[in-house]
């Protein structure tokens, strides 16, 4: 997949990520490809994955004192994507709020150990508010349009989520961009109408397998954290938590190493500093969103800068999403106990 807008020329790859010309011309890989391309001919020829941990090469140096997570609260957010029917729905969010009601303890501080949200279909949502009344669940929706009403045929307001009580909205993810025609702007716009709203935004940025590959992440990353942003205050930023979600490693079981999440999180954390100070960086959540699971959770939710994940198929799944909020619990915990 290529994001528009990016160069379409080979680019200059980073020392040890992707073989030279010459390997690749003995490989038989056409140089008439674009290299991005011919990389991942050759590469998946030979391994299992590009990014697998054994070729894997940091981005950047790992903070040498990351600082602990006593400044926010981890929060764990499920994208039911297109599943469940609207009489399913309350049934299983009440099958979600128990087996997590134990995982989302407090922590001594007084502060929740971890925030818990469901995002689900526009047509689940008054189904799914209405089971998590009272509870420690908060309703998301997957998204919104930029404009607060007009002839926009099949689109729902920010404002009309609101009304609707709802308290969180997916804005930007990638199957939003690569299939319904997303791009910067619009994710720009959305995430403003949200906000205007009264609602907090999840944004999701990453990058696509060749941008990786062409050693770009960070690049792309900040570029869509920037544009999203734009005109959003150091207040208004407490409302938006960022969710990195590698494109490549969603709803394909294929995971970023922990090391790899941490580094763009923490890249990501280093943009902000820049644009609101650093106080305001320290305290907004960051989450990662590619193929979190009740099995890697925990090594994830333990890096320095990952606070919380955007999760998929886990889900869907009581048993899963409960051992995943349990995991970010334990880390809201032990960040709350630190003086």
């Amino acid at each position: 997949m290529e994001r528009s807008g990016m160069p379409g020329g080979d680019a200059a790859a980073p020392k040890g990520q992707v073989a030279p010309e010459e390997t690749l011309a003995a490989e038989g890989v056409n140089k008439a490809v674009p290299l991005a391309i011919r990389i991942i001919i050759l590469r998946g020829a030979k391994t299992h994955h590009p990014f697998q941990a054994d070729s894997y090469i940091p981005i950047q140096k790992p903070k040498e004192n990351p600082m602990n997570k006593t400044l926010r609260t981890p929060v764990i957010a499920g994208n039911w994507k297109m599943n469940l029917l609207p009489s399913q729905t309350g049934a299983f969010v009440k099958e979600l709020k128990a087996a997590t009601a134990e995982a989302d303890c407090s922590a001594p501080s007084g502060r929740d150990a971890c925030g818990v949200v469901l995002c689900v279909p526009y047509v689940n949502l008054c189904a799914a508010i209405g089971a998590a009344a009272g509870s420690h669940l908060k309703i998301g929706a997957q998204n919104c349009h930029w404009a607060e009403s007009g002839a926009f045929t099949g689109e729902v307001s920010a404002a009309m989520l609101k009304d609707l009580g709802v308290e969180y909205v997916i804005v930007g993810h990638s199957e939003r961009r690569a299939y319904f025609g997303d791009t910067d702007q619009t994710v720009h716009g959305r995430t403003r109408a949200a906000l205007d709203a009264g609602l907090k935004v999840i944004l999701c940025v990453g990058e696509v397998k060749e941008e990786r590959l062409q050693g770009v992440t960070l690049e792309v990353v900040r570029l869509q954290t920037k544009i999203a942003l734009g005109g959003v205050t150091e207040a208004e930023l407490r409302g938006v938590v960022i969710a990195y979600e590698p494109v490549w490693a969603i709803g394909t079981g294929l995971t970023a190493t922990a090391a790899q999440a941490n580094e763009v999180c923490l890249a990501i954390r280093d943009f902000l500093a820049e644009f609101y100070g650093r106080d305001a960086a320290d305290a907004a959540v960051i989450q990662y969103g590619g193929s979190m699971n009740a099995g890697n959770a925990a090594e994830l939710l333990a890096q320095p800068d990952v606070d919380g994940g955007l999760i998929g198929g886990a889900s869907l799944k009581a048993a899963d999403f409960a051992a995943i909020v349990k995991a970010a619990g334990r880390q809201g915990v032990s960040a709350s106990t630190v003086k």
